[in-house]
């Protein structure tokens, strides 16, 4: 698997490209465990890339992507709902890619001639329509398909109908797909991409403790809120240990250093361990009887593919709302709306029958094989054509003009019909 676009190997092996942007940690992990659950089915006959697309367009403001995104999802996050409203329309994001394409339609050719691919799965919205214009503009010879990484409140610009085939995680999702014009042909329902490595985790909590060298017999939490540690975590943590400091909680504040020096200068006392940025995330939810996370798709669905119940704090952006929804819905958590409800939030949840009756229901929520439904589905896509594609003739808009007659008349000429007369008799006397 390559995170880069370089020059395709030689091997002759067919090549999947994931086009992913880093707006967020959840479209690269969703597109990791895919090409993770690929590996584990074929090994090395199929090559993966994993490129950000916007990354390389070119274009300012979206070649810095990921940077904006952080910006507008911490301190201008009314300005992210503003945008986000304002472009979730099919016309307008049409006409808005249309103005990106213009300007970054030779970057996306050059990343596609580098990697070649035979099949290309973009796993975020907004690069649909973008990988759609430049295979129908340059007559590319491969098949497109999209993975929707949002559970419930999806984007229009996730329903793009140049794809083949658009797979989708929840039924919610699938709903809304068809409402917003996308062909049930079209439409495929799996799991949501989960890295395979949570589902092959099979140590139970006491052993997954043991490994990370905590005490047993303590009930416990594990705070994280995503890949880049937002949200206030450290007036969360310290309220959680202020009113229960029997618990023992984990704290995972991502590549956010800073909080993680703030945090261990605190000195919470032995039961409560500070993380930074991890890649064992499956044995510290293993290890873990409560999952607090903010709404976000990847961290909220390892958590349910592990069985452990969920508390969800905050939704970053309007896409991520509808995931509260989901786990209220389905019964499998609660809804912490501010740092001050947590105590008693975590106090019903704590509360055994509460407790056991959310990890009964925990046990058929939700898909634990989705990234390897979704394998499955891509290898199949391998084995068939890429579509015929005609190029388009010009088109103008048709135009109504007026009648000769007409004309005529608005000019105060002589009726039409006497100057064909006059033209005719006029000729035929030349001859």
């Amino acid at each position: 698997m390559s995170d880069a676009h370089s020059e395709p190997s030689t091997s002759g092996a067919p090549r999947i490209l994931f086009a992913i942007s880093d707006t967020g940690g959840g479209h690269r992990s969703g597109a990791q465990a895919i090409a993770a659950a690929i590996e584990q089915r074929v090994g090395d006959a199929v090559e993966t890339y994993i490129i950000d697309i916007f990354t390389h367009t070119g274009v300012p403001v979206v070649r810095n992507a990921p940077v904006v995104y952080d910006k507008l999802s911490t301190r201008w996050l009314p300005l992210y709902d503003t945008l986000y409203r304002l472009t979730d329309g099919q016309r307008r994001i049409d006409a808005l890619t249309k103005v990106v394409y213009f300007a970054a339609h030779r970057n996306i050719l050059r990343v596609l001639e580098a990697v070649q691919p035979t099949l290309v799965v973009s796993v975020h919205p907004l690069l649909n329509r973008l990988i759609g214009n430049a295979r129908r503009t340059y007559r590319l010879s491969f098949r497109f398909i999209t993975v929707v990484t949002d559970l419930v409140s999806l984007h229009a610009s996730w329903a793009d109908p140049d794809a083949e085939l658009c797979i989708v995680p929840t039924n919610e999702a699938y709903e809304r797909m068809l409402r917003l014009g996308m062909p049930e042909s079209k439409l495929e329902r799996t799991g949501f991409p989960v890295h395979p490595k949570f589902v092959a985790y099979h140590q139970t909590r006491d052993a997954a403790q043991a490994n990370l060298g905590l005490a047993p017999e303590l009930f416990t939490v594990l705070v994280t809120s995503g890949g880049v540690g937002s949200g206030n975590m450290e007036q969360l943590v310290r309220n959680i240990h202020t009113a229960y400091p029997q618990l023992q909680v984990l704290v995972v504040t991502g590549r956010n250093t800073a909080l993680r020096e703030r945090l261990e200068q605190i000195g919470f006392g032995p039961n409560v361990h500070i993380f930074g940025f991890v890649t064992n995330m499956e044995e510290l939810m293993a290890a873990s009887d409560i999952v607090i996370s903010k709404a976000g798709p990847g961290t909220l669905m390892e958590a349910l593919v592990m069985r452990r119940p969920v508390i969800v704090t905050q939704a970053v952006g309007m896409q991520e709302r509808g995931n509260i929804d989901f786990v209220l819905n389905h019964e499998l958590g609660l809804f912490c709306p501010t740092i001050d409800r947590i105590v008693p939030v975590l106090a019903e949840l704590m509360e055994p029958s509460t407790y056991a009756a959310v990890t009964a229901r925990l046990v058929d929520a939700v898909p634990r094989d989705g990234a390897a439904q979704i394998a499955a589905i891509l290898l199949d896509q391998l084995h068939l054509a890429p579509p015929v594609r005609r190029r388009r003739r010009l088109r103008l808009p048709s135009v109504r003009l007026p009648r000769p007659q007409a004309i005529a008349r608005r000019l105060h000429l002589p009726r039409l019909r006497r100057l064909v007369r006059w033209r005719r008799s006029s000729s035929h006397r030349r001859v």
